[in-house]
């Protein structure tokens, strides 16, 4: 089992570089910012941009693997984000991982000024932005068109460290968006689906998908070995630092599941993900040890 931690861009970088280089001593296996203009109620408070962060928290580690959680369409084109992609990639020495997701309803939909894409159209543009962003990244010269995305003689030289391009981590938790994951994705990550405060619904929730995304698999004829498996943990009602022993236990539960990787987050003082961060510190000197070892 391989764990990561999502550091919120919410703090300034006198604040954020000590958290990047501690995640690292203690040995996480990859750290993970957000990729948002605006999130939630946090959307009124300090935010900072995802690839600005990543680029300085490249600089500041050697070792851990970097990443979005997730890069969103709602506010990128793939040409101009495929730029950004390979020089964090040149910049981190090939230790970028990329993940994709569909892009929310919220803030981010609408502060550009236009409206709202439905669930459906959402989809339908994460196609577009997947598949012509993989494409850039393999291609020196990319000409394509689509309903939301066009490319003319786009360049990607000297293209990324990774071959034949960075990872792709596509977030899915509908059919449409897992046949993305098995096409283009070197891992798939969910959230699972929560519906109020029952924490053994949304266990349940998670290992639903995953059996469907084992069924989309087949379908596509992807060997599920070659796919791995990541849970955001603090998608569920409980917050998976709210001490190291809840950690433990749901890191095992989702290794039962097939998980080859879980994700928590950085404790805040109030609000989201709200915690201790004693408690971090305990579980990345006494439970990623253990885990490291049962891997």
């Amino acid at each position: 089992m391989r764990v990561g931690i999502v550091v919120l861009p919410d703090q300034r970088w006198s604040v954020a570089e000590s958290r990047w280089r501690r995640v690292e001593e203690w040995g996480f296996d990859h750290a993970w910012t957000y990729d948002h203009l605006g999130w939630r109620d946090l959307v009124d408070g300090p935010w900072f941009d995802a690839v600005a962060t990543l680029t300085a928290a490249a600089t500041a580690t050697t070792r851990i693997r970097l990443g979005t959680l997730v890069a969103s369409p709602n506010f990128r084109h793939p040409v101009h984000f495929a730029r950004e992609v390979t020089a964090l990639d040149d910049i981190s020495r090939g230790r970028l991982l990329l993940g994709l997701g569909a892009g929310g309803a919220g803030f981010d939909a609408t502060v550009l000024g236009g409206e709202a894409p439905s669930p459906r159209q959402r989809v339908d543009r994460f196609g577009e932005f997947t598949e012509l962003l993989d494409l850039l990244l393999r291609t020196d010269r990319v000409t394509w068109r689509g309903t939301y995305y066009a490319a003319v003689d786009a360049r990607s030289t000297p293209g990324c460290v990774q071959s034949p391009r960075v990872p792709f981590v596509v977030a899915a938790n509908g059919p449409r968006s897992m046949r993305l994951a098995a096409r283009y994705g070197q891992a798939w990550v969910t959230t699972g689906i929560r519906d109020g405060d029952d924490v053994e619904a949304w266990w349940r929730s998670v290992a639903a998908l995953g059996e469907r995304l084992d069924r989309v698999l087949a379908e596509e004829g992807r060997d599920p070995a070659t796919l791995d498996r990541y849970l955001s943990l603090d998608a569920g009602p409980v917050f998976s630092l709210s001490s190291a022993s809840y950690f433990d236990e749901a890191a095992g539960r989702a290794a039962e599941l097939g998980f080859t990787d879980v994700i928590t987050h950085w404790p805040r003082e109030s609000s989201w993900y709200a915690g201790d961060e004693a408690v971090l510190e305990k579980v990345a000197t006494e439970v990623l040890p253990g885990l490291r070892q049962a891997g």
